[in-house]
């Protein structure tokens, strides 16, 4: 796997770990969680930073955002127990498609 896609991949994980555990911190009222945000979305900027040295922002942040907000979505759905109703279905299945586009069609995503 090259590099620049290693380092995105670390920046989504980390920032789905941070988001995560923001809804666990109800608020920052629970000390654990709180510091967990904030080491784990220091993690994602560092790598995403990092991946900007080989790829272009808007190529980067669409990528880093999209496969946020779906992973997200299913973490609330199985752990939190939040609903997911056929239109959000839909659009999360777009971001997806969208995602795939970039990456296998445009000569940005610094293959």
């Amino acid at each position: 796997m090259p590099t620049p896609y290693l380092f995105l991949i670390i920046a989504v994980v980390a920032e789905t770990i941070g988001t995560s555990a923001l809804q666990a911190s109800h608020q920052f009222t629970r000390l654990l969680p709180s510091a967990l945000v904030v080491v784990a979305y220091g993690v994602s900027f560092y790598f995403l930073g990092r991946t900007l040295a080989f790829m272009p922002v808007g190529i980067v942040y669409a990528i880093w955002s999209g496969l946020g907000i779906v992973l997200i979505a299913a973490i609330g759905y199985v752990v939190f127990g939040q609903t997911l109703d056929l239109p959000a279905i839909l659009g999360l299945g777009l971001i997806i498609i969208g995602i795939l586009v970039i990456h296998l069609f445009s000569k940005t995503a610094g293959h």
